[in-house]
């Protein structure tokens, strides 16, 4: 996400770090490529407009201009207005005191609203709720069947009466089965349009009523640039919408939606999509949002991607078994599954300082390679992961016609391995950077 935005603010931030000692004429010359770069990517002008002026004020100033690093200072105050403008803090989800919470999830067709009502129920059942998913899209084709399907993989139940009955006459008949029943988060479901129109929003004001949702969450398609914001704008008029989820971050290169729809609607960003995958969803944190725009990275996102896929306890057997020189192909295993359970690999480097894919250049997780060895791995004996060394010939080609590879990659990833354990062995423990020179891990 934001990688040709990215990109042009860095190429911005250049012109101050070239110059020892800014002046007032060099800060409006950098803010006009600033300018320039929010406008490529899609941000509403009104909010680049305000956005400008304000750095440009603050950069201006004597703190700023008679500092020993002002381009340092510069980047500073930007990094903290882009901050304030996606809203400052964190926005979470309202819990209602008195269960069950209920959460309206609306939007227009193709958001991808229905499959992120079930990423967010499931993100909620992994913090102890207890969700219930209510399908309330009687117009869609196989809209209710979609539903269930995500339900089924995340564990959730649906609540489900059919196409034929009124959506809000289901909406006010699942929040009385989850009252019954003991669910303390109701999901629901809505029908989007292609485009807004007065029979869907008199509709959702129906559900609204009945319902007396603690939240009424907007999905928006990230990608889709000012018609989004134009959406946002539109849905908040009518519904009074408590806050947005934005969907499909991963593959917005401009990222204009994330940086206007908080100033234009007044309502934050609190959920969005990072890819296809029912946990790929994340809450939104401006502060790591805007350190993410300017390639500062985004490390506390890292460490708790980490922390949910590592715990302490593994974290140890590992480490003992990397310092005893007693790591095998098993190991390598679990290890590389954990690192894929922590989401899109290219994305997980794109959260490291200075990691910007795009001037990363042909840098890229395969993560097709990755299960190829996942694949070459499982063929293996028990045996065979445990002591590499009994792989022979005939061996080896019968892992290769197993995993459907070839014997020439079952002998790189043997090869690799072998390297990385005389590395750990030379060196003392895994991690020491400088000891790896051009060692490639095997995916």
């Amino acid at each position: 996400m934001f990688g040709n935005l990215t990109e042009k603010l860095a190429n911005a931030f250049k012109k101050f770090r070239s110059k020892g000692k800014l002046t007032e004429a060099d800060v409006k010359e950098g803010m006009r490529e600033v300018k320039l770069a929010l406008l490529e990517a899609d941000v509403n002008f009104k909010v680049v407009k305000e956005f400008v002026a304000t750095v440009t004020e603050r950069a201006i100033g004597s703190e700023v201009l008679e500092s020993l690093l002002p381009a340092q200072q510069v980047i500073k105050i930007v990094n903290e207005e882009l901050t304030r403008l996606m809203g400052g803090e964190n926005a979470k989800l309202e819990i209602n005191p008195k269960p069950p919470t209920v959460v309206i999830m609306v939007g227009l067709q193709g958001a991808g609203k229905t499959t992120h009502t079930g990423k967010l129920s499931a993100m909620y059942k992994k913090k102890g709720k207890n969700p219930l998913l209510v399908a309330c899209d009687v117009y869609r084709p196989a809209a209710i069947d979609q539903l269930k399907i995500v339900g089924e993989s995340v564990g959730v139940p649906v609540f489900s009466m059919g196409s034929a009955e009124s959506p809000v006459k289901i909406a006010k008949a699942g929040v009385e089965y989850a009252t019954k029943n003991g669910f303390d988060m109701v999901f629901i479901d809505t029908a989007g349009r292609l485009h807004i129109d007065e029979v869907l929003m008199t509709e959702l004001l129906e559900i609204k009523k009945v319902t007396q949702p603690t939240e009424i969450l907007l999905t928006v398609d990230a990608m889709t640039g000012q018609d989004a914001v134009n959406v946002a704008k539109s849905f908040d008029e009518l519904l009074d919408i408590t806050g947005v989820v934005l969907t499909k971050m991963d593959g917005d290169t401009r990222g204009g939606a994330a940086l206007s729809v908080r100033y234009i609607t007044g309502k934050p960003i609190k959920f969005i999509g990072t890819g296809e995958k029912l946990d790929a969803i994340e809450p939104f944190y401006p502060d790591r949002m805007a350190s993410r725009v300017l390639g500062m990275g985004d490390v506390l996102s890292l460490i708790e991607k980490a922390e949910a896929a590592y715990d302490e306890k593994n974290a140890k057997e590992m480490e003992r078994k990397f310092r005893e020189m007693s790591f095998t192909l098993e190991d390598f295993l679990v290890e590389m599954r954990k690192l894929k359970n922590m989401g899109n690999l290219d994305q997980l480097i794109g959260m490291l300082p200075g990691a910007n894919m795009k001037g990363l250049g042909d840098l890229h997780v395969d993560e097709k390679q990755m299960a190829h060895t996942e694949a070459i791995i499982l063929s293996m004996t028990q045996a065979e992961r445990d002591r590499p060394e009994i792989i022979n010939g005939s061996r080896r080609k019968r892992i290769a016609k197993g995993s459907g590879t070839s014997v020439e990659e079952v002998n790189k990833l043997l090869k690799q391995f072998d390297q990385m354990k005389k590395m750990m062995k030379q060196f003392g423990a895994v991690g020491k950077r400088r000891g790896f020179g051009g060692f490639k891990l095997p995916f």
